[in-house]
């Protein structure tokens, strides 16, 4: 993962990543996951996605992880909430009521720091990382999360016709990554509109991981 990609993709405001509202899909289907009002949500490399807002007013608890200050700013401004911030190692801790985010390098949050979790929520982390990653961040999730449910959503498209990322995410790579850990459940999948970036055509698929 390029760091310096990614804040410069912020700080020009290159976000055509960041939806306009909560995620559809995560609406539709949060609901297979089978929580009690209350649960806490890890969404790592969130940004400030809609997502966050969603689940705070579905009445469970969020916590991310993010590299860019000025997202989790943008954010916290967005939710109309005024966080506190302190130094937790080499990251960074936002905090308020029923929200907690991580800024800075993901592979730097333990599962000390983070804590418990009931569940996952993967619509940006996966598809973000180039293949070399996925590996590593696949097992870092796993283990900071004591291998808590997941609901993850994945691009799939045909790689070779454009560039990550988003990257695609195949069935057969989520298996590969997922498979020994967890009992996966395809949801659904949908056609993205207009295509992968108007170049090809994509669905977003959905798993369920238990």
């Amino acid at each position: 993962m390029d760091i310096d990609f990614w804040h410069q993709r912020w700080a020009q405001s290159d976000i055509g990543f960041h939806q306009s509202d909560a995620n559809p899909l995560l609406v539709k289907h949060f609901n297979a996951l089978s929580l009690p009002k209350g649960s806490r949500i890890l969404l790592p490399l969130c940004g400030k996605t809609l997502d966050i807002g969603w689940l705070l007013a579905e009445g469970y608890r969020v916590v991310g992880a993010e590299l860019s200050d000025m997202a989790i700013e943008q954010l916290f401004t967005e939710l109309g909430v005024k966080p506190y911030i302190t130094d937790t190692g080499t990251l960074k801790h936002y905090r308020a009521e029923h929200i907690d985010m991580f800024v800075g390098d993901f592979f730097h949050l333990s599962r000390e720091v983070l804590g418990s979790v009931d569940a996952i929520y993967d619509r940006a982390a996966l598809v973000a990382l180039p293949e070399a990653m996925r590996r590593q961040y696949t097992a870092h999730v796993m283990e900071v999360a004591h291998t808590a449910p997941q609901l993850l959503i994945c691009y799939v498209y045909e790689q070779g016709l454009m560039p990550g990322p988003p990257f695609s995410i195949t069935n057969e790579e989520v298996k590969r990554h997922y498979s020994d850990s967890y009992e996966l459940k395809f949801l659904a999948d949908v056609d993205v509109p207009g295509g992968m970036k108007g170049v090809c055509a994509a669905t977003e698929n959905v798993w369920l991981l238990k």
